[in-house]
């Protein structure tokens, strides 16, 4: 019968099994935060790019992301429905306004999103049965997902209140509530119709948008629109596909701004913390009990063997330590996403990732202290 070595090294002294284990746990969780927030950042940046239902999309291409839009000619999109494939087009009007917390007063900037009260192509819950209300003058509808500082906004008007509030220095009154979600980019959203948007910028040109919407016939290719749009628009405007518009977004989180240095920087240092006390760990349990491995050495058993034990040491402290580690971090992304109403969840890919970083984490441990044993010799010792 094989003798669970390794186990039994490491359950000889308990209480140093449980420290190596919150610490490698502690390790897990700051990989798993750093890579939630992330991943929420990027989920969060392209909510309304995925709620919009359309094929190809136009941008001005000094803008950068949805927090810094360029204007530029809606006379882009009539030009594209000139286009046989072409269904459809919609403009979309975005900026920031200061929005007063009604109960507070206190101001914070608001998205807000102004759109043709006829047009039915944003995709968002409690949009489509309350887009007629926007037809009236200076009323907006409210995200109900946005952050608390803006005010209990969905409470009152669900207890039937009537909720206003001052906006971009208009009077505005809130005539229904809709479902899309705060970014890191902005912590609340409203929306509103195209002529109520123009009343809160008044040296906006109503012909310059910052969004097109294209949509396509069924079946109709997308890349071949794309193709026909490149060659008749002129340069002012960039060409997108969905995912390509997805993707812009994301590419500017990831590389125009350090935010995405700074988590990945933050999932290395915690796979640094990790090493280091997992390696504190083994090469104190080597120490420990060099005389023993030197007694096996001299029974015959080769390094290899000797080595074996101290690696399998590593995944068990891997696996048992991954273990809290997953847990308590699924306890922080729900208390997290609580309290900033950002999108972090624990996905397959995440925990698929911080178990590989935590084994090779444990093994690189491993690796490092095992050149104390393989330096150990029966004469030496005895």
């Amino acid at each position: 019968m094989k003798i669970p070595l390794a186990w039994l090294q490491l359950t000889r002294e308990k209480i140093r099994l449980i420290i190596a284990l919150a610490g490698i746990g502690f390790a897990d969780i700051l990989m798993f935060m750093q890579l939630g927030f992330q991943d929420a950042l990027f989920e969060s940046s392209v909510v309304l790019h995925k709620r919009i239902e359309g094929d190809i999309f136009l941008l001005s291409p000094k803008s950068t992301a949805i927090i810094a839009m360029s204007q530029f000619s809606q006379r882009r999109l009539y030009q594209a429905l000139a286009l046989k494939g072409v269904r459809e087009v919609h403009p979309i009007y975005l900026d920031f306004v200061i929005w007063k917390n009604p109960v507070t007063a206190e101001p914070r900037g608001i998205m807000l999103l102004g759109i043709n009260p006829e047009d039915d192509f944003i995709d968002v819950p409690g949009l489509r049965e309350n887009l007629d209300r926007v037809k009236l003058e200076d009323t907006i509808l409210f995200d109900k997902l946005s952050r608390p500082e803006f005010g209990p906004i969905a409470e009152l008007f669900d207890e039937g209140k009537t909720v206003t509030t001052e906006a971009g220095g208009k009077q505005l009154k809130v005539g229904g509530l809709f479902s899309l979600g705060a970014s890191f980019g902005a912590d609340g959203n409203i929306l509103t119709s195209d002529i109520n948007f123009l009343r809160l910028f008044p040296n906006r040109n109503k012909g310059l948008i910052d969004i097109g919407v294209i949509s396509l016939e069924p079946g109709v290719d997308v890349e071949s629109i794309k193709q026909s749009l490149t060659t008749i628009l002129p340069q002012d405007v960039n060409i997108f596909t969905r995912k390509e518009f997805i993707d812009f977004e994301v590419n500017y989180w990831k590389t125009s701004t350090a935010i995405g240095f700074i988590f990945t920087l933050g999932v290395g240092m915690g796979f640094i913390v990790g090493i280091v006390i997992v390696y504190q760990i083994l090469y104190t349990d080597v120490s420990d009990h060099l005389p023993e491995y030197a007694t096996l050495k001299a029974m015959g058993y080769t390094d290899f063997y000797l080595l074996g034990v101290v690696f399998q040491e590593a995944l068990i402290l891997a696996f048992l330590g991954y273990i809290p580690g997953f847990l308590i971090s699924n306890i922080l992304y729900a208390v997290t996403a609580q309290a900033t109403s950002l999108p972090l969840a624990m996905t397959v890919a995440k925990a698929t990732q911080v178990i590989i970083l935590t084994v090779i984490m444990c093994t690189a441990s491993g690796a490092i202290a095992v050149r104390k044993l393989s330096a150990a010799d029966p004469a030496d010792i005895f």
